[in-house]
């Protein structure tokens, strides 16, 4: 991304280390990846989507914003 401002850095990054601080995690559902803001043990809240089907992007369950319920992946 190409930026062209006459704003200084400092004031366009200054909350990044608060976004890398949040608990957000890249979540695989079905086909559909997305990151996630952890809002409790099980479940968080959709920050992005990222998917190359555009018919994802129309589906109101993945919109930003949106509560998800997921379980941890036991791995056994």
């Amino acid at each position: 991304m190409i930026m062209y401002t006459t704003m200084p850095l400092e004031y366009i990054f200054e909350n990044q280390e608060a976004v890398d601080e949040q608990k957000v995690q890249e979540l695989t559902f079905g086909d559909v990846t997305m990151m996630v803001e952890s809002t409790g043990t099980f479940e968080g809240k959709i920050i992005r989507l990222i998917s190359p089907n555009p018919q994802d992007y129309l589906n109101p369950r993945f919109a930003p914003g949106q509560k998800i319920y997921f379980r941890p992946d036991l791995g056994g």
